[in-house]
């Protein structure tokens, strides 16, 4: 998928430095909302032993990571991740963050977009959703940008790096 001068695809297993240097550029942002990936990608060598399980993961369609990438530089510049995948309903949750530089410039609507286009497609989801905590005002532009409507707030839900449990807003659309 391409769009403007980027291109959206899997992570490849190949791809685990630019993948590191993405979430180390964006850690102090990310530690809080993206603490799994975080958490895993302390050190080039975690991170690339972490792209060796994503690329599982990917395989068994029990996650799939699509990055964005600047086709000028071919620098990573953000994220498009389909988790908690459920092929029974089916259904997934969507999260997405862009590099700090890029933020505000409508990239990763643009790329949410693009994704959710072709993971309906091809997987058939009926149904999205995304996460947000309401002080996350761009996740939130973005979500709503995309169609999702606000479901409802689960009160302590997330707990963060920090060690802080917050409420997230749930938003979900629906398909077919």
């Amino acid at each position: 998928m391409t769009f403007d001068h980027f291109k959206i695809e899997l992570l490849s297993e190949s791809r685990g430095e630019a993948f590191y240097d993405l979430i180390d550029k964006n850690r102090a942002r990310l530690e809080d909302f993206f603490a799994g990936t975080v958490s895993k990608t302390r050190t080039l060598e975690d991170t690339l032993n972490y792209c060796n399980e994503i690329q599982k993961r990917i395989k068994s369609i029990s996650y799939l990571p699509y990055m964005i990438t600047d086709i000028n530089t071919n620098e990573f510049i953000g994220l498009v991740d389909v988790k908690n995948i459920d092929m029974n309903v089916p259904k997934a949750e969507l999260g997405s963050f862009i590099d700090s530089r890029y933020e505000g410039k409508g990239i990763v609507s643009k790329a949410t977009d693009l994704v959710v286009d072709h993971i309906v497609e091809e997987y058939k989801f009926i149904k999205l959703l995304c996460r947000a905590n309401s002080r996350n005002k761009g996740s939130i532009a973005v979500i709503l940008k995309n169609g999702f409507e606000l479901e409802g707030t689960i009160r302590r839900d997330y707990k963060t790096t920090k060690g802080e449990v917050v409420d997230l807003n749930y938003y979900g659309r629906l398909f077919g």
